[in-house]
């Protein structure tokens, strides 16, 4: 397979029997090969797109003295600013060229996960930035849920089974730059080859070239969406769970052409995570004579916490 295959989430979301199913086999079919689809029907409308851009462009204008304001120490960067170059791919010395900011969960009715996770962090600055990143946040939230209920039934589960896991789960949007390159990088790309943590991430941005995912002959292939769609993929979580039925791609940005390297690049993947009580237990459905169980028992929030010790975000 050598193009990312476009699904519609409007099909899954129509009273029709026939249609909701060609996405299910889709979608599913889609995950078990490539683990990426470009997804169109999704409830991201234009205007808070183009105001989500212009916000999150506002704030990496800033002087780096004011973004750093909002660099919050003793907290593994889950909220506010992460300065340029500190994060880097597993096993990766060298950091990634970008800064970025982290929306996380607006919790709901949960005192408990109200004192877990870290409050989210207010640019005075800006008066918009806040409302807009909550809408956003908001609207690929409730994309996700769906697709997870897709993915539920093509594992054979209830079609709710996500839902009590991603009800006030520890999601996290990342509006990234990656500012234009000034000289040549020191084996350094915008972001090394990687795998994602969580169970899907939403990927808004990726328009032009630059993000590539490795297919199952070790091949870079670019991945390019639509205007109009997301691109979604499968993370180590749900790949887990499902005993790597579901596909957890590698995937990278590369550095663009030396012509254009006086060119930001702003992309903003929603990475959807559960509550940390979820255990990621390969799923008893997914186990057979062929397909053996391949991974130990583990909760949400240790995995989480073991990759981020293996970032470097967390000590």
């Amino acid at each position: 397979m050598n193009k990312i295959p476009s699904v519609d989430l409007r099909d899954f979301l129509s009273d029709n029997k026939e249609q909701k199913q060609k996405f299910i086999n889709e979608i599913g079919n889609a995950y078990e090969t490539i683990g990426f689809v470009a997804l169109k029907g999704h409830f991201l409308d234009d205007t808070l797109v183009e105001n989500l851009y212009e916000e999150i462009k506002k704030f990496f204008e800033l002087p780096v003295e004011t973004k750093q304001k909002y660099e919050i120490p003793g907290i593994g960067g889950q909220r506010g600013y992460v300065s340029f170059g500190k994060e880097s791919a597993k096993g990766k010395k060298e950091g990634d060229l970008k800064e970025f900011w982290h929306f996380g969960q607006y919790v709901e009715n949960n005192p408990k996960l109200e004192k877990e996770y870290p409050d989210n962090v207010t640019v005075n600055e800006l008066a918009e930035f806040n409302k807009v990143g909550k809408q956003a946040y908001k609207m690929l939230e409730k994309t996700a849920k769906y697709v997870l209920r897709s993915l539920a039934l093509h594992l054979g589960l209830d079609e709710e089974y996500f839902d009590k896991y991603i009800l006030n789960g520890n999601s996290i949007l990342r509006p990234i730059h990656y500012p234009p390159i000034t000289e040549e990088p020191k084996g350094a790309v915008r972001a090394a080859a990687h795998g994602d943590i969580n169970l899907i991430t939403l990927l808004m941005g990726s328009h032009g070239k630059g993000l590539q995912v490795q297919n199952h002959k070790g091949e870079w292939m670019d991945a390019i969406a639509q205007p109009e769609e997301l691109m979604i993929n499968v993370g180590d979580m749900l790949s887990r769970h499902s005993n790597n039925k579901l596909k957890s791609t590698i995937h990278r940005v590369v550095n663009p052409p030396k012509e254009s390297w006086g060119a930001s690049r702003y992309s903003i993947p929603f990475f959807m995570h559960p509550i940390s009580e979820m255990r990621l237990d390969v799923l008893e459905n997914c186990i057979d004579d062929k397909n053996p169980k391949q991974f130990e028992d583990i909760s949400a929030g240790e995995f989480l916490n073991e990759r981020l010790r293996e970032l470097g975000l967390i000590k």
